[in-house]
């Protein structure tokens, strides 16, 4: 088939825009109507930059206590919302154990302290997801090198402190709890713009893609422990970082063309993004390890051309 046939059996932009809007509604809500499958049953679970109302890491909490994760452990650095969506898991999901820390997960001593705190209270650490991150928006010739150096430590040395401290308590056994021999999974939040150029700032690129050597080199440090790390790598999503964007195209009205750059042509959502973190910690993804996993709706898979138009 031709392109042009491709492109002539498409939906109009309207009707593309409100089948996205339909699917994307469906996907928010997905939880209401959805069983609990316990695949994250007796697992004692850290989940760092969960503040944000609208963000990757709140979304994951929530869908990781749908599947009966034992207890989690949710840290942000702003305080503000933590309340919120402690209570919100609480009343959806009493079974569950939900422990909210005020804290920087560029911090050495706080996730250093809260591995510990894991250990300390359930005997066993099996999933930390290093979620927390930050976006700058300066060109080359305006950024700094403080800008720099901050992307640098809340991304990658965030993830750094996570594959450190938390493979250390992935390591012991106890067999009192359940966990006669070491293993665990560690997931990184990585970003397209950590693959290929063209989806963020020089300094956040750098930093995510440090964030994706991690993720491949750690495993091999890791050997034969059943401790397996992985970086997700997500595009376009409607999160608190990514508002200004989305609050940009909607003034203007041209809402319908966020995220067309890829296949789907459309953008995501955190609970997209919390799946594929639900895959990764648990038993589904027993053999996927050192993997940087991409979801972006296809943004990644290609280079950025028009079919049939070369030129």
């Amino acid at each position: 088939m031709s392109y042009s046939k491709i492109r002539s059996a498409q939906t109009s932009a309207e009707e593309h825009y409100k089948i996205t809007n339909a699917r994307l509604e469906k996907i928010r809500s997905h939880l209401t109507q959805a069983p609990r499958s316990n695949k994250l049953k007796d697992k004692v679970c850290v989940i760092t930059g969960v503040g944000s109302l609208k963000g990757i890491g709140r979304a994951t909490a929530i869908l990781y206590a749908h599947e009966g994760a034992k207890h989690l452990y949710l840290l942000d650095y702003d305080p503000q919302n933590l309340p919120n969506l402690k209570s919100t898991i609480e009343k959806s999901y009493p079974d569950v154990k939900v422990t909210t820390v005020q804290g920087d997960a560029a911090d050495e001593a706080v996730i250093a302290g809260l591995c510990k705190q894991a250990l300390d209270e359930e005997g066993r650490l099996d999933v930390f997801f290093a979620n927390a991150g930050w976006a700058s928006k300066d060109t080359i010739q305006d950024a700094t090198a403080e800008t720099f150096n901050r992307s640098m430590r809340i991304n990658a040395l965030s993830c750094f402190l996570a594959i450190k401290h938390a493979s250390a308590a992935m390591l012991k056994t106890n067999s009192t709890r359940g966990k006669e021999t070491s293993g665990g999974s560690i997931i990184l939040t990585a970003s397209v713009a950590g693959i290929r150029s063209g989806a963020g700032t020089l300094d956040y690129s750098a930093s995510k893609a440090a964030v994706n050597s991690m993720a491949k080199t750690a495993p091999y440090q890791l050997q034969k422990t059943d401790i397996r790390v992985n970086s997700i790598c997500p595009g376009l999503i409607e999160t608190g970082m990514s508002a200004a964007t989305f609050d940009y195209a909607r003034s203007r009205g041209t809402d319908g063309k966020i995220g067309q750059l890829n296949p789907l042509g459309r953008y995501g959502v955190p609970e997209e993004i919390a799946k594929a973190a639900l895959f990764l910690a648990s038993d589904d993804s027993s053999y996927v390890n050192g993997q940087n996993i991409a979801v972006d709706g296809g943004l990644s898979s290609s280079h950025p051309v028009v079919p049939g138009r070369w030129a």
